[in-house]
């Protein structure tokens, strides 16, 4: 994932700052509790097509 892109990007809900999950390839945003796809290096970032943090995941955040 391009720093420059992800230094830009923010939820397009809450409008607040992303975390980058390399493993998941996920940009995961503790506000909103979203987290926004990456597929084919491209991040998708529609509510509709994030899926929802459990609680154990927003905490790991923290």
């Amino acid at each position: 994932m391009d720093k420059k892109l992800l230094d830009i990007l923010v939820c397009p809900v809450t409008k607040g700052p992303l975390i980058y999950d390399k493993d998941k390839q996920e940009l995961l945003c503790k506000s909103s509790r979203l987290a926004y796809p990456i597929r084919e290096e491209i991040p998708v970032m529609l509510p509709d097509e994030a899926r929802k943090l459990s609680l154990e995941e927003i905490e790991q955040l923290k």
